[in-house]
């Protein structure tokens, strides 16, 4: 395996990295902004990325943009397309469908999910509440219909890269909290010293650092794998990364919090919305130790 990026998967990653910065909400006020909201969504429609499966890109570049998008918190469907797009190219306004619910599902139409080798879509209904503030889910209208039947590796490497893309936006999601943790340290003044020049304080940020550094290795591993390795394999590392990346982002999220101190448990303060995201993201294709060495059942 070579983790170099190449030249253009870099320019992939930047550009999705300045539209996470240009128009992700930045502030928890800023997710109730219909206007930027509609900004950021015209936007990603014009990129078309997610369709990047369609367009052929590999699981490393749908690793790259996920990942950018969980760092700035982008709060319009991108995942979800992206999977729908994986199992069942060309439909218009479709997410994924997930344990009876469409998920990443705002101003979808279909959800196209996959049961056993078979795919199924089905209607969108109205949103329902959850706890991540930046994707919402919706119920499931009307009977399911087969559009497609999947081979066996066919539907493995599908579940390999939806646990590949589930673990990108826990990266970003954890990058981005760490961010935040830190550039609070830089400023934030008690005693007469920022905090981050106490040791204390310096270390947490220090080990989350080196923890998202670990789950960036796993993960380009394991979005090299989707389309490089035999399915099988292919899945096992995705399951390693989904395990491994859960744990860390969710101690990168909470550390995030415990930085900033009092302010950090407030609604105002954005480290609960990355800890939501990134607990949303854990349960989506969740993965147990015990599953590793199994078979793609």
């Amino acid at each position: 395996m070579d983790v170099r990026l190449t030249t253009e998967q870099r320019q992939l990653r930047e550009a999705a990295a300045r539209l996470a910065d240009d128009l992700g909400p930045g502030s928890v006020l800023g997710l109730d902004d219909a206007d930027r909201v509609a900004r950021l969504e015209k936007a990603v429609e014009a990129t078309s990325w997610r369709a990047l499966r369609s367009d052929g890109a590999s699981g490393v570049e749908v690793a790259l943009v996920v990942e950018e998008f969980g760092r700035g918190l982008v709060d319009v469907p991108l995942l979800g397309p992206v999977l729908a797009d994986d199992l069942a190219r060309g439909i218009p306004s479709a997410t994924v469908a997930v344990d009876g619910r469409a998920r990443d599902a705002r101003g979808m139409r279909q959800a196209v999910g996959l049961q056993g080798n078979r795919v199924l879509s089905t209607g969108v209904g109205p949103l329902v509440p959850g706890a991540d503030l930046t994707r919402h889910d919706a119920e499931l209208r009307g009977a399911p219909e087969q559009i497609g039947t999947l081979t066996d590796e066919t539907a493995a490497r599908r579940r390999a890269l939806a646990l590949v893309a589930t673990t990108a936006d826990l990266v970003g999601t954890a990058r981005g909290a760490h961010t935040l943790a830190r550039d609070y340290a830089k400023i934030r003044a008690q005693y007469g010293r920022t905090i981050g020049s106490y040791q204390a304080v310096a270390h947490l940020l220090a080990e989350g650092l080196a923890l998202i550094e670990g789950s960036v290795s796993v993960l380009r591993h394991a979005a090299w794998a989707v389309d490089e390795l035999p399915p099988a394999e292919a899945v096992r590392a995705a399951r390693i990364a989904k395990l491994y990346c859960a744990r860390t982002a969710r101690t990168v999220c909470e550390t995030a919090v415990q930085v900033h101190g009092g302010i950090g448990n407030t609604w105002e303060c954005l480290a609960h919305v990355h800890l939501r995201r990134a607990l949303t993201s854990t349960d989506l294709f969740p993965v147990r130790l015990e599953e590793i060495d199994r078979g793609l059942s």
